[in-house]
């Protein structure tokens, strides 16, 4: 290679040029983002009520929300989940699909089924997958002489507090601890003596 760079160093210097020109012009047209276009067309769909268990979530709220889920434009696949007081369905997308309307039709579906939920119900929490909700880091928690409910206490009073100072940080709340609940059983029969129903007790 030396001896060839000796022979032709007018060729040689017309290569270095062209190199070096072409690696300006890259630096220039290549795009900096710390949070690169992860082009995931993924809604989620959050409805909390507190006292329902798993199974009362997906017959009030999950079942109805993927029924009517349906009705929005570009949906590829549904999935829901079920807890204690919370349901939370995953809307998946094609890669074509508008987002921003995609997001506006959930966001109106979300609205009209409130009238087919339970008396109480909140409107359900519509967030849009990004790769800038993706948690950095997660802390937790263990004790051998605090209970469960005094670490959350602590956590959520204490700790989290200190998070939410940090520039650029959001300190998702604290999670894990018993969920405090109270089950009623009533008599319909009874009810009706009293000319109450159960809709009445609930409110």
């Amino acid at each position: 290679m030396l001896r060839s760079a000796l022979q032709k160093p007018i060729a040689v210097l017309v290569l270095f040029i062209g190199l070096l020109l072409f690696s300006v012009m890259a630096i220039r047209a290549i795009p900096i983002d710390i949070f690169p276009k992860l082009n995931s067309p993924t809604i989620y769909v959050m409805e909390q009520y507190g006292g329902m268990s798993a199974k009362q979530m997906e017959g009030f709220f999950a079942t109805r929300m993927q029924d009517q889920f349906l009705y929005v434009n570009g949906i590829k696949n549904i999935e829901s989940k079920n807890i204690q007081g919370l349901s939370l369905v995953k809307l998946s997308f094609y890669e074509n699909t508008d987002m921003a309307e995609a997001t506006a039709q959930v966001a109106l579906q979300s609205n009209r089924m409130l009238a087919f939920f339970p008396p109480g119900s909140l409107p359900p929490t519509v967030i849009r997958f990004d790769a800038s909700s993706l948690p950095v880091g997660e802390l937790v928690f263990s004790s051998k002489t605090k209970s469960l409910q005094e670490m959350f206490d602590l956590a959520l009073t204490r700790i989290r507090p200190l998070f939410a100072t940090v520039p650029g940080l959001s300190a998702a709340p604290a999670f894990g601890s018993n969920a405090r609940t109270v089950l009623i059983n009533v008599d319909p029969q009874k009810l009706s003596t009293y000319n109450l129903s159960a809709d009445v007790m609930a409110i």
